[in-house]
């Protein structure tokens, strides 16, 4: 009987991960709460797996709202990439323009032509939430705030954030009345900074120092230092916006991003991501399946100068599942009869799909891992020969 609640708990909990819905566990058995099962004190709030985009908690997630210095966690993303490209370097140093050191709100006090590195503005952006640090390093990457807004803008627009429109690198919203974005598109943007995971180096200091030790920096995000696994990421207040935060936590394989957007205190902002996070930590974990080599079989190549392949299953992928369901999961591999020559590395040639009872969790890939080119006449004639005499 206890075998069967867990099979029946397993199935709605899957049936409300699927729909969108978000649910709560009483007793291993799941149950469909009336709105989001945690209070929320904000305007917009979302709960996502980092891992595969999974939404958890949703509450007017596509309400356009002002993000204030939440903003940076796409100015921080645009820095991790222009690092990993080698466009900037952490030890470069730049010279601080009139621009960036007029800059109000949070700063660290930029003087105009006073240098610093690369890696100094990035602590003061992702610690203190610095103004004048962005628009240096913006000015670094792109020549200038306006020209990195617009990579912004673009970068935005191919991560999806189909509702969000940027008109600076700082989130300041006293002239540009149209800076607005929604729960969940910073949920996207938060998800791809997480991914470049020295970012998290910075966005986890709880306190550091510049100039020597003269400029204190203590970050605004006190679940860095308060809350078990903080990942980061970034919080925002303007009157308009209110408190804001979106704050990511890592616990085992499990990583999620908590998005808060309009919250009358700061107060309200931390304990709404917290509840939201111990929420999904209760409910949901991540496992690593790994595919089964004894399901795949090798594929035969028509005219091929090779006349079978071998497919490739993939590296293990992150799959969330209700907790007590880790155990459900099973695998299904789907692969063609044949396939015709030539095969190009890299090639599907069929996909191995996760499941837990009928539902599809997770779907990757079998791949050629060489290249078949198309046999040549004189194999063809060889191999009608050899099939004659036997």
């Amino acid at each position: 009987m206890r075998r069967f609640i867990q099979v029946v708990a397993c199935l709605v909990a899957l049936l409300m991960l699927l729909s969108g819905k978000v649910f709560a566990f009483e007793n291993n058995l799941a149950s469909e709460s009336e709105g989001p099962p945690v209070e929320i004190a904000a305007k917009a709030a979302l709960l996502m797996d980092a891992s595969t985009g999974h939404v958890l908690i949703q509450y007017n997630e596509h309400e356009r709202l002002y993000p204030a210095s939440v903003t940076k966690v796409m100015t921080l993303l645009m820095v991790a990439e222009a690092l990993e490209s080698g466009k900037i370097a952490l030890d470069e140093e730049i010279a601080a323009s009139g621009a960036a050191a007029s800059k109000g709100g949070s700063q660290v006090w930029l003087k105009e032509g006073e240098a610093m590195t690369v890696e100094e503005l990035l602590k003061a952006v992702a610690i203190y939430s610095a103004n004048d640090a962005s628009v240096a390093l913006a000015e670094a990457v792109a020549g200038s705030e306006e020209g990195f807004v617009k990579m912004m803008n673009d970068r935005a627009a191919e991560l999806g954030m189909k509702n969000t429109a940027f008109y600076n690198c700082t989130g300041l919203d006293d002239t540009d009345l149209e800076h607005l974005t929604t729960a969940y598109d910073i949920a996207l943007m938060s998800r791809e900074l997480l991914k470049h995971e020295s970012i998290t180096v910075y966005s986890t200091i709880w306190m550091d120092s510049l100039r020597g030790g003269e400029t204190e920096l203590v970050n605004t995000n006190r679940l860095v230092r308060f809350y078990e696994g903080a990942t980061g990421l970034k919080t925002g207040t303007t009157s308009k916006a209110g408190c804001c935060i979106a704050a990511s936590a890592k616990r085992g394989e499990t990583h999620l991003i908590a998005v808060v957007l309009g919250s009358g205190n700061s107060n309200d902002r931390f304990e709404t991501a917290k509840r939201m996070l111990n929420w999904g930590f209760a409910n949901y974990s991540t496992v690593m399946p790994r595919v089964d080599p004894a399901l795949i079989t090798p594929v035969r190549v028509l005219q091929g100068a090779e006349q079978w392949i071998q497919p490739v299953p993939p590296d293990a992928m992150p799959i969330l599942v209700p907790k007590g369901c880790e155990g459900e999961l099973q695998q299904s591999v789907e692969l063609a009869t044949d396939v015709q020559a030539p095969v190009e590395a890299g090639q599907a040639l069929g996909r191995v799909l996760i499941m837990l009872e009928d539902e599809i969790l997770g779907e990757y890939p079998l791949i050629s891992p060489v290249s078949v080119p198309a046999a040549t006449f004189i194999m063809t004639l060889r191999r009608l020969i050899a099939a004659l005499a036997s």
